[in-house]
């Protein structure tokens, strides 16, 4: 699909084409660009008829819902539109000004719709796909939704908290894929990339506000993630366990380094300018 699509004569026709498909007033005219746009106009309706019966993440509703009324108030949908001069108003040219605004906000709120329309679509694609495991047919649109979740989300502490819960989620498959040949040290790579992007973000917000409170889900994470790591140590081939035991061993590493950055924010020592994949790397207290 070029980006020629939504060009403001297509985007005119999508919107008759959508309301004359609804039910609307026919338009006694047909454009050389309806044979492309019938398959997207009969994507709409089946949309609209067949909503998907999935409830929508509160956060999702609430990033997309900011999206479209900013998308509104860019595009000037609802605007009213601006008053013109008397002169021009009286004008043949003039005359036709007010139809071509209503025709463009008009497209303008279908392509919205349209929007809304396809992420609640994917939305319930998302919630099906949440017990999806590596190799499963929707397992791409899971790992999808989580890079959708942190592009919605700001702070570092709630960075830091999402990519523990991925890893979380890693250390569950993982437990399902037990004895594919490279598929559970495939999942534990990225269940231990998770583990130290979302350490990285909440030790370094505690350094940065001198408050130990953000490593509080680190505590809770490491307390979860240990017994049910623990649990698949002992199964697996001797390749699949000594895979465990360097998962195992990185929540060590930061179970010392939690300590350490709790330990210098107590004494009120100053953090060194130096950091690793875990964080910023605290200087010792006397």
């Amino acid at each position: 699909m070029d980006n020629a699509l939504f060009s403001r004569r297509r985007a005119e026709r999508f919107a008759q084409l959508l309301d004359e498909a609804n039910g609307g007033r026919r338009h006694h005219v047909r454009s050389r660009d309806d044979d492309q746009l019938a398959p997207l106009v009969t994507l709409g309706r089946q949309l609209g008829a067949n909503a998907p019966d999935a409830e929508v993440d509160p956060e999702f509703r609430t990033g997309l819902r900011a999206m479209l009324l900013a998308t509104a108030v860019r595009e000037g949908v609802g605007a009213p539109a601006p008053a013109r001069p008397a002169e021009k108003a009286s004008s043949g040219r003039g005359s036709l000004l007010p139809p071509v605004t209503a025709r463009r906000a008009r497209a303008r709120g279908a392509i919205l719709i349209g929007i809304a329309a396809g992420a609640v679509a994917v939305s319930g694609i998302s919630a099906a796909s949440e017990d999806a495991v590596p190799g499963d047919a929707l397992y791409g649109m899971k790992r999808g939704t989580e890079r959708a979740q942190l592009a919605l989300t700001s702070s570092d502490i709630s960075r830091g908290q999402l990519f523990l819960d991925f890893a979380r989620t890693r250390l569950a498959e993982a437990a399902t894929v037990k004895g594919s040949p490279g598929g559970y040290r495939a999942v534990l790579d990225d269940m231990d990339a998770d583990t130290r992007q979302g350490v990285r973000l909440l030790t370094g917000a505690a350094a940065q506000r001198s408050d130990p409170a953000a490593l509080a889900a680190v505590d809770a994470f490491l307390t979860d993630q240990r017994r049910s790591l623990s649990a698949l140590e002992g199964r697996g081939s001797r390749i699949d366990r000594a895979r465990t035991g360097e998962s195992l061993a990185l929540l060590e590493s930061v179970a010392e380094r939690a300590d350490a950055v709790r330990a210098a924010i107590g004494c009120g020592r100053e953090f060194t300018v130096s950091s690793d994949t875990l964080g910023p790397i605290p200087a010792a207290c006397s």
